[in-house]
């Protein structure tokens, strides 16, 4: 199940075609290297924004068309730039203005830090600064002068800016999600996966359940060649002793843990669900799971929409 609803701004794209009227709405997102671009660029793109990278700027008017006639329309579109960008040869408020003109809500998210900060980010990456090469002396406290000299007039154009130096990754998280998200947290992708243990355990779980304590619908003559997706198959599973208990328990869980992720900026969860060989067991309870999960999304009226999916990986291989 899938309820995914998508911010809508007041504004619209002027123009004639199927996508006259949807609302779209643009931010720039641009700073120091550095201070946090590329987690700037994720935490969006989570947040359902449309996210494209060093557009050349006779394209970004053609970009805002396309997406607002699209099927489904891009409501929410972030163009990440950094120094190197052929925005930086021009006037980025300029064009920024020209798309306001337009009738397009257009913002500037800058991304800055402190000087050692930035020295400290670059050494941990052990990488060189774009503009390392083109500095008097060629040191990375040379570059970083050098940036913050060419972006000073985009900085100070900026609607949003952000200073990352005393942020961690998930502050960061926060922080744009408060002006970015349309006022809810960001939607948290849950994967519930059945698998056969003899198969090998899932290697992107982030939680492991075993179900082998079950009784084996296997061992039963009129079960065996039908699947956890079955009715006959799941009352079995779901009516033996400790079964209700144990998905009850598994449920909690996963509830506490979900919350823990959004908090710590994470937006994808995996819950594999185990069994002997992913035929019975697991394929009931993962089945069981994700229909718990789905109502306790619908029952939060005020939380973020989630989307919750079930797989049985190795149904079928036996």
């Amino acid at each position: 199940m899938t309820r995914v609803e998508s911010n809508s701004s007041t504004k619209v794209v002027p123009g004639g075609g199927p996508g006259a009227g949807t609302p779209v709405e643009v931010v720039m997102v641009t700073g120091l290297s550095g201070a946090g671009r590329g987690t700037a660029a994720r935490v969006l793109e989570d947040l359902g924004w449309y996210v494209t990278d060093n557009l050349p700027p006779e394209l970004i008017g053609r970009m805002v068309e396309l997406g607002a006639s699209a099927d489904p329309p891009i409501r929410r579109l972030a163009i990440v730039m950094d120094v190197r960008s052929r925005f930086f040869t021009g006037d980025l408020p300029a064009v920024t203005d020209q798309l306001r003109a337009r009738g397009v809500p257009t913002r500037i998210l800058f991304l800055e830090a402190s000087d050692d900060v930035l020295i400290r980010r670059f050494g941990f990456a052990r990488r060189r600064h774009p503009l390392q090469n083109d500095s008097a002396d060629g040191t990375l406290s040379a570059g970083i002068a050098a940036e913050r000299v060419r972006l000073a007039g985009v900085k100070a154009a900026a609607d949003v800016v952000i200073d990352t130096t005393e942020l961690s990754i998930h502050q960061l998280h926060r922080k744009l999600e408060e002006v970015y998200g349309g006022g809810t947290p960001a939607a948290l992708q849950l994967t519930v996966q059945s698998f056969g243990f003899k198969y090998g355990v899932p290697l992107d779980a982030d939680m492991v359940l075993d179900v082998r304590f079950l009784p084996n619908p296997h061992w039963v003559p009129e079960l065996r060649q039908h699947t956890g997706q079955e009715a006959v198959v799941s009352d079995y599973v779901l009516s033996r002793p400790g079964a209700e208990d144990y998905l009850r328990t598994c449920e909690h869980l996963i509830e506490l843990t979900t919350q823990g992720y959004r908090q710590e900026g994470k937006r994808y969860m995996t819950v594999a669900v185990g069994c002997t060989g992913g035929r019975h067991r697991s394929v009931a309870i993962a089945e069981a799971l994700g229909q718990l999960a789905g109502r306790s999304i619908d029952n939060d009226a005020d939380g973020p929409v989630d989307t919750v999916r079930v797989l049985h990986r190795d149904l079928g291989r036996e």
